[in-house]
């Protein structure tokens, strides 16, 4: 520390970055970044996986030091900020990996940060429990979970995804902040629960405290308003009100190039019947029946307990179901569990491509061929390296991956090239159904336009394919049927070229909707 500048009194300028440049090796990550940060205000920090967002934030909150620049905040001129010092300023951060404690109750979770600070980062052997008690109620609360006992005893692993990303949104509100950063904050919430974002992010700015949001999803964007924030290249490209942007501008200022907001389901899926439910029972799902045709896509969407996971769950043998029937190209198939699936031609991206999917020590080859192991293996167990390493560069270039170095570690990798790592592995047992579960969850716009058109060429090969997802445009343009869930049952189907956004979010909420053919 080595000045200070003068602060004024509500809605001052709290966080400033000036010149920052940060290097990983060779990979030059941030160039020259000058940015500025009020209290009360409301930011979008846009742009492609790769770009800067994460580096960015992780400077701000202390993670990483700048290679260049300096940060100046709350008026005092810094170098580098650690992780305590940046808590202790009011910064705090919900990153995308929600970096909750597993093994920790819900209660201690929200509460730590706090208890954290208080102690100059020096916990003692027990928590400060009266207190550790009304911090997580009071924080709770404000994200509308439950306060109770129970609730506030439960092991934050036992909880579904989406109730732990409010979790991670809670225990960052639950200090005294003044910065509030928050990394993909609405990846697995519904629209009910991203409403009630919304509303603590209001009470927040009028409460003077700053929000920012490091996001893909540019409606929610629109609806809380603010600055917008974009980065390219590791550079600041634009800035300014989000109003004054249409969204193609947005696009195109993150890509670099033109992507259009069109359909982009265009074929039409031939008249054979590929696959088929008949009254599927299993936890939280009730008698589901469904068909899906050859080259057909078919959105599954509703609120995040419709019974919508448990169907892709028990499709892919997961949470196998209890009864009824599944048929796949004219075979009834017994899936019990997801080996199972994968023998009979079923393929199953899942929604948590971190905690689920990806080995992120291992290499991308590793992953592409993870599932065909055994094949390319001889009668020692010995793997055909030349010929695993050309399926996998074969999957890479389908999917369009950004790098050409298949022994890069997958953890390296951005948000969308992950996901295009993930998908390419599925596509290694050339399934005759790929269930995909939240496809682009964390996935830039760019990202998203190279994964739909992938999605739309294995439809037109023939594949069926069923979208298990609450981003309801993502479904609108890619899909050809959608069918919406509410209480474990599918209630309402909708032919995606004529619904609109209003017409499924409307299903998903009525108690007792009527199906629509």
């Amino acid at each position: 520390m080595t000045d200070e500048l003068t602060t004024g009194g509500a809605g001052r300028r709290f966080l400033e970055l000036r010149n920052i440049h940060k290097r990983f090796g060779g990979v030059h990550a941030l160039r020259g970044i000058d940015l500025a940060l009020d209290l009360g205000e409301a930011y979008h920090l846009l742009g492609e996986n790769g770009c800067g967002k994460s580096t960015v934030i992780k400077i701000m909150s202390g993670a990483h030091p700048p290679s260049e620049g300096e940060i100046v905040l709350d008026g005092k001129i810094l170098t580098s900020l650690s992780p305590i010092q940046s808590l202790a300023a009011g910064i705090e951060t919900v990153y995308q990996d929600l970096s909750l404690i597993p093994n920790l109750t819900v209660a201690e979770n929200v509460a730590l940060n706090e208890q954290l600070v208080s102690a100059c980062g020096r916990l003692a052997r027990l928590f400060d429990r009266t207190r550790l008690r009304e911090t997580a109620e009071k924080a709770l609360a404000t994200v509308g979970l439950p306060t109770d006992r129970a609730f506030l005893n439960t092991i934050v692993s036992d909880l579904p995804l989406a109730a732990r990303q409010l979790v991670a949104i809670a225990r960052a509100i639950a200090t005294r902040a003044k910065l509030v950063i928050m990394d993909e904050p609405t990846t697995s919430l519904t629209r009910r629960e991203v409403d009630n974002l919304i509303r603590v992010v209001e009470r927040l700015r009028s409460e003077n405290v700053a929000v920012l949001f490091v996001t893909h999803k540019l409606d929610e964007c629109y609806r809380i308003g603010g600055q917008a924030i974009v980065f390219r290249d590791g550079q600041c490209v634009a800035q300014g009100p989000i109003a004054t942007y249409s969204k193609k501008q947005l696009a195109e200022l993150m890509t670099g190039r033109s992507i259009d907001a069109q359909r982009y389901r265009t074929a039409n899926p031939v008249e054979d019947e590929l696959f088929k439910l008949d009254r599927l029972a299993a936890p939280g799902l009730h008698g589901v029946s469904l068909t899906l045709r050859r080259g057909e896509i078919l959105g599954i969407t509703g609120l995040a307990d419709s019974g919508r996971n448990q169907l892709a769950m028990a499709i892919t043998g997961v949470q196998p179901a209890t009864s009824g029937t599944m048929t796949l190209a004219g075979k009834q198939l017994t899936v019990r569990r997801p080996a199972d699936a994968i023998a009979q031609g079923i393929g199953y991206v899942p929604e948590d491509r971190l905690a689920e999917g990806l080995f992120l020590n291992k290499s991308i080859l590793e992953n592409e061929i993870a599932l065909v192991v055994a094949k390319l293996s001889n009668a020692f167990g010995i793997v055909d390296k030349h010929e695993g390493r050309r399926l996998a560069a074969k999957l890479s270039d389908d999917m369009r991956l950004n790098t050409r170095d298949l022994d890069l570690p997958v953890g390296a990798l951005s948000g969308g090239n992950q996901q295009r790592v993930l998908i390419g592995r599925w596509l290694s047992i050339a399934p005759k159904l790929l269930v995909l579960h939240g496809p682009t969850v964390g996935v830039d716009v760019g990202s998203k336009d190279t994964i739909y058109r992938a999605i739309q060429q294995l439809a037109e090969a023939g594949m069926g394919l069923i979208i298990v997802s609450d981003d309801l445009p993502e479904l609108l343009q890619n899909a050809d049927r959608i069918q919406v869930m509410n209480g474990g049952r599918i209630v309402a189907t909708f032919d995606a070229a004529s619904a609109s956004e209003d017409d499924l979010y409307r299903a998903m909420l009525a108690s007792n909707p009527e199906t629509v053919q």
